[in-house]
């Protein structure tokens, strides 16, 4: 299915980009309806029109977004609602008000599509349908190109400056995202092995210690795949080794 989506913002950049980022979602796919600037024009359309969600900013001339919110419980068929604000104070307020998701400016085209997928299981369970379940993939931006990385090509996650590298075994990408939320959402997939650096389970061959001149005993992990060691930290060591058993692997050292 396709949603249609209101996006409701005072400010122009602000909705051109949710437009863009709209534009941009696959799974599922959504298109913009509509786009209003304050509470009175969002509820003209919703009157007028029907959408599935609506991408609401909290801070907006006269009646404030969660005034809204409180409005539309009030329609026969209430469409689902997705903040999107600079102020991560109102979450709790939001969450009362059952919204379904809760992003903060900048927002990626990743926590969007999240969003867009709950906004779709809820429509589809209310109409008795299973939704399908997609291959889970990384979704990544490269060069005005949007790529879905299937999760299980990815070797390793690591954050370097602002963005995390994205390894697979025939190249490297670069993605704007958490790494905290990437192991929180894909723990199945990933261990971490270092503060910066999460690898997948199934690509991990083996540990193995070497003796460094001048940080003495240092381990890493070595994944199919690639060459490329990844280093491990002491905090995590343990972890990895209990994880390496739990999984088959044989962890060989070499000294």
């Amino acid at each position: 299915m396709t949603l249609q989506v209101l996006v409701v913002d005072d400010e122009p950049l602000a909705r051109s980009r949710l437009r863009t980022l709209l534009g941009s979602c696959t799974l599922p796919a959504a298109q913009v309806g509509g786009e209003a600037a304050n509470a009175t024009q969002a509820m003209e359309m919703l009157r007028r029109h029907s959408f599935d969600a609506v991408l609401l900013d909290i801070r907006m001339p006269g009646a404030d977004g969660l005034a809204l919110a409180q409005a539309l419980r009030t329609l026969a068929q209430p469409p689902a609602i997705i903040f999107v604000t600079a102020h991560a104070e109102h979450a709790v307020e939001a969450f009362e008000l059952e919204a379904a998701d809760y992003l903060t400016k900048p927002v990626r085209l990743e926590r969007l599509q999240m969003a867009l997928e709950k906004v779709e299981r809820t429509h589809l369970a209310a109409r008795g349908i299973q939704a399908d379940t997609p291959q889970e993939a990384l979704v990544i931006q490269d060069r005005g190109r949007t790529e879905r990385v299937p999760l299980h090509e990815v070797l390793y996650l690591k954050a370097e400056l602002k963005y995390i590298t994205v390894r697979t075994a025939a190249r490297s990408y670069i993605l704007d995202a958490s790494l905290s939320e990437l192991e929180e959402k894909h723990v199945a997939h990933f261990m971490r092995v270092h503060r910066n650096a999460l690898v997948a389970r199934h690509a991990v061959r083996a540990l193995e210690k070497h003796d460094d001149a001048v940080e003495g005993e240092v381990w890493a992990v070595r994944l199919n795949g690639i060459d490329e060691l990844l280093a491990v930290s002491r905090r995590q060591l343990s972890a990895v080794r209990e994880a390496l058993v739990s999984l088959g692997g044989e962890g060989g050292r070499r000294n």
